[in-house]
């Protein structure tokens, strides 16, 4: 592999102390595996813009541009109000760099506390893949008569179907890439028997958003039939948060919209062991602007600087963004170490009951390397 250029972002919170175990455990992984890589880190965040005013100087942006992938700990600032980093860096690395996939693994690793009675880890295996550039998150809309009190608010959903499209095919094409683990265990002997090796579900609500949705449907229609070996199906989004709770097992890879991913994925977080364990990416698939990876707990303030967040979710981001470069070896080692420090049942942080540090996990998850 050539030399991998990584932008990190440490970010708010307890995103720095995450992130520094991340990249302790990608040292260690890249020595093992050959990998050769170089760090570009950046100044972004809270303390910045109450420092300078600045949330992402045109130049931060273009180094990290010119960056292979971007590593980021955590956004979110108690002293800066809400929406200033989340639009300002957030949002404008995912739509400038057409990072218009957002992956969320949903896997309960044995060990991980499921709070669904009678579920393990064979019944808790999904992907999520949410369009990332596109519904309410785009901006579209405005007020009128702010602050009085005949006020109007107006947030509108902006879907088109190139980006409709080629989010509902990176979910069937995740699908097929899932196949080489084996047939989908939710299928039923009809469906196996009819060539069936997994499953895609579009999760919408076709039946009330009769206009963004029913573009959605007829795009999954369309696609769906250049994948004669992937199973379409469809649920609405109410019916799925119910189904995520009670049948885990009957969900492989599920697409869907930005704002109905946003909340389905954490409530994956939860069956998966809580945000601690859930990693993502937010992708641009064509490789034309670099892929952002970072945990989804946020930047959790109440908790940073005592040292106790746990970083299992950073260092599963990392391993996706090994994925992402064609490390998959690597990433593969990362999660059964991982996997194994889970099932040995310690140490834990205190998220996952446990009294273990930050860097206690952190230093178990290398060790677990060998």
């Amino acid at each position: 592999m050539s030399l991998l250029k990584i932008g990190v972002i440490p970010g708010d919170g307890v995103g720095p102390e995450v992130t520094e175990v991340g990249l302790g455990i990608l040292e260690k992984v890249a020595k093992r595996d050959g990998l050769v890589y170089e760090l570009h880190p950046f100044d972004l965040g809270g303390e910045r813009f109450l420092r300078t005013g600045e949330v992402l100087p045109q130049a931060d942006q273009d180094r990290l541009r010119a960056c292979d992938v971007i590593l980021l700990g955590a956004v979110g600032h108690p002293g800066v109000p809400p929406g200033v980093l989340e639009k300002g860096i957030l949002l404008k690395l995912r739509f400038d760099f057409h990072q218009y996939i957002n992956l969320r693994p949903v896997r309960l690793f044995p060990g991980a506390p499921c709070p669904v009675t009678g579920k393990g880890p064979d019944d808790i295996d999904m992907v999520v893949v949410r369009e990332n550039n596109e519904d309410l998150y785009v901006g579209a809309g405005g007020f009128t008569y702010k602050g009085t009190p005949e006020e109007v608010a107006i947030q509108t959903s902006i879907n088109t179907r190139p980006g409709v499209e080629r989010c509902i095919r990176y979910a069937f094409d995740a699908a097929r890439g899932r196949a080489a683990r084996g047939a989908f265990k939710g299928l039923s002997e009809a469906d196996k028997a009819g060539g069936y090796t997994r499953q895609v579900t579009l999760v919408a609500k076709t039946n009330v958003l009769t206009f963004a949705h029913d573009l959605w449907m007829r795009a999954f229609n369309e696609v769906a039939a250049d994948y004669p070996d992937v199973k379409p199906g469809y649920m609405h989004v109410d019916a799925c948060c119910m189904r995520m709770v009670t049948n885990p097992e009957w969900f492989d890879v599920i697409v869907t919209t930005n704002m109905f991913g946003d909340i389905i994925t954490d409530l994956g977080a939860v069956l998966q062991g809580g945000m601690g364990l859930a990693a993502s990416g937010n992708l641009n698939p064509t490789k034309t602007a670099p892929s952002m990876f970072e945990p989804v707990h946020g930047s959790a303030p109440d908790i940073a600087g005592k040292g106790i967040a746990n970083p299992l979710a950073a260092i599963l981001s990392t391993a996706m963004m090994l994925d992402h470069v064609g490390a998959t070896p690597s990433a593969d080692r990362i999660r059964r170490a991982v996997a194994r420090v889970l099932a040995a049942g310690a140490p834990k942080t205190p998220d996952l009951g446990g009294k273990a540090s930050t860097v206690e996990v952190g230093n178990a998850v290398r060790d677990a390397l060998d």
